[in-house]
């Protein structure tokens, strides 16, 4: 069967499962659209949460991106895990405890205020509608190359699948077609990066072969991190393990997206809102464990990755004639994300470090999906990863518009606009409201503003600086006042946001000289963190303090048993 055979089969089983699922599990009450009816087991929330967090960023692009970068890649890697021990001990427990169904809810209720509540609404529909367009590109990219369809039908595809299990079978239907999402995407990831390890280094663990030797190729007997340094050297690129050299990123960049990626994680609107799908706040912290040992599997795999595709790609091109190009060179090709242009007429394909040499572009998010087809494993391989990268971007993808979804309609129209509104009618709006987020979502993925993991970076910070702060402050300091909440968000999110537009869109070919301390748009969500920090802290202290019952209550969140008073709190 050839790989596009494979991968209508593949996918075609999977899409079944997930709307099965969906159809299984479809709900008819609001607490079961939005948070599962708070009935899922740690275990399973542990593999939806995975699901949920290992986005197309994760599986498409994070070992693209590493495989370019090299050592400073790893600040994806440092930042997604490390962001959920802050999740564990810090965030999700609390508010697990505190009930309810959405972020803005507790904002609203800890702060004592509409206003903060319509404003963390609003930092919640911008955050995830960033996060949504990096998960649709990676869907259409899928697509593209694997059921030779157009770009854009692939994203209208993936947009009718999402809208099936999302709106008929709320968080309780996402939520179990996620934990089958988590099954094929971490299936479909491992068993190239092994079949690949043990091809080259003859170590069936990848973790093991990253750090091997090589058994194959003009680079046999060489390790295999060496061959990489090596093979930069040649081709005038910074080496592969080497930090703080000209032509990677500085030091103060890579902390400030480290601690973006990190803090962002945790205060992601979709990711907290898992945590309140379980029992009680004991599963919660179960939860994060198991969620930390799935994302670990894929996580610990993806730098093996990067390196092998790396080697692969370039032993298989560089100096090769164009007219000898392997096929899948050529598919890729028909994609436009992979160009040969031949400045020298000689028909070899030359790949360097200088840009007016270089004559071949790659676009980093093939990287993963392209990574069989380079290693010449079967077309069933080429075909599980491509079904893995659309469970993972579907799963991702569902979360994020759920968080949408349950904005507009529980805490814009239910809690502000319609107070009257019954259970069914609230329900109806949940699901209108998920379906006009699944179009947006659909032309955010047509028209992305870049890679996926860079898409999804931008997200992160922007959570970084909106969320994390408040929540923090909301649950370990009972004298932050609703003024100094409101003041930090949207100090936070508005300086992020400005910064991110004006270097990526209005002025993109600005240098890191020209950026506020060298602070690129993917970290500066970490000045806006700290913005956020200075400004509630400072104007909490010259306003009046929370009424007794809101410090009271925050009080009984972090109290490790009993159960929290969560009456409404807030007001016009």
């Amino acid at each position: 069967m050839s790989i596009q055979s494979w991968t209508y089969l593949f996918v075609g089983i999977t899409f079944t499962v997930y709307i099965g699922i969906a159809i299984w599990s479809r709900v008819g009450s609001t607490s079961g659209f939005y948070v599962a009816g708070r009935g899922i087991p740690p275990l399973a929330n542990g593999m939806a949460t995975a699901a949920d967090w290992m986005s197309a960023a994760s599986f498409i692009s994070m070992a693209g991106l590493i495989s370019f970068m090299g050592y400073t890649g790893t600040i994806y890697l440092m930042g997604w895990t490390g962001g959920y021990v802050l999740l564990a001990l810090l965030l999700a427990p609390y508010l697990r405890k505190y009930g309810r169904y959405t972020i803005p809810e507790f904002v609203g209720d800890r702060y004592y205020s509409q206003t903060a509540r319509v404003i963390a609404v609003f930092c919640a529909i911008f955050v995830s509608f960033t996060y949504v367009a990096g998960q649709m590109r990676g869907v259409g990219i899928v697509f593209s190359r694997f059921l030779e369809v157009d770009v854009n039908i692939g994203v209208v595809i993936g947009v009718g699948i999402v809208f099936f299990y999302a709106v008929i079978g709320g968080m309780r239907g996402i939520t179990y077609t996620q934990v089958a999402q988590f099954c094929v995407l971490i299936v479909a990831y491992l068993v190239p990066a092994v079949a690949i390890s043990w091809k080259m280094t003859g170590w069936a663990i990848p973790q093991i072969g990253f750090g091997a030797t090589l058994i194959e190729g003009q680079y046999a007997g060489m390790a295999l991190l060496e061959t990489l340094d090596a093979i930069h050297r040649d081709l005038g690129l910074p080496e592969y393990t080497g930090a703080w050299v000209d032509g990677k990123k500085s030091m103060v960049d890579v902390l400030a997206i480290t601690m973006a990626l990190m803090v962002g994680t945790a205060g992601l609107p979709h990711v907290l809102i898992r945590f309140y799908t379980v029992p009680n706040a004991r599963a919660a912290r179960w939860s994060a464990m198991w969620a930390l040992i799935f994302i670990g599997l894929l996580y610990t795999t993806a730098p093996t990755v990067s390196a092998f595709v790396r080697v692969n790609m370039i032993e298989t091109l560089n100096g090769k004639p164009y007219s000898n190009v392997p096929q899948w060179f050529t598919s890729w090709e028909e994609t436009g994300l992979i160009v040969f242009k031949d400045h020298n007429g000689d028909g070899l394909i030359q790949y360097s470090g200088n840009a007016d040499t270089n004559e071949l572009t790659v676009d980093r998010d093939i990287m993963v999906l392209a990574n069989p087809e380079i290693a010449r494993l079967p077309a069933w391989v080429v075909a599980l990863v491509a079904a893995g990268g659309l469970a993972a971007a579907l799963s991702t993808a569902a979360g994020l518009l759920l968080v949408i979804s349950a904005s507009i309609s529980h805490d814009l129209l239910k809690s502000v606009l319609w107070k009257t509104m019954t259970q069914q009618q609230e329900l109806r709006m949940a699901r209108i409201a998920a379906a006009f987020a699944v179009i947006v979502a659909g032309i955010l993925g047509i028209y992305p503003p870049g890679f996926v993991a860079q898409v999804v970076a931008f997200a992160f910070g922007l959570a970084a600086a909106s969320f994390f702060p408040i929540l923090l402050l909301g649950i370990f300091d009972k004298r932050t006042t609703k003024e100094g909440a409101i003041a930090g968000m949207l100090l936070g999110i508005g300086f992020t946001a400005s910064y991110i537009i004006w270097f990526r869109f209005v002025n993109p070919t600005a240098t890191a000289d020209q950026w506020l301390f060298g602070i690129s748009p993917e970290g500066i969500g970490t000045v806006g963190m700290v913005l956020n920090f200075i400004v509630a802290i400072t104007v909490s202290r010259f306003t009046p303090p929370p009424p007794r019952v809101v410090q009271d209550m925050v009080e009984d969140i972090r109290i490790p048993n009993g159960t929290c008073d969560t009456s409404p709190l807030t007001e016009s």
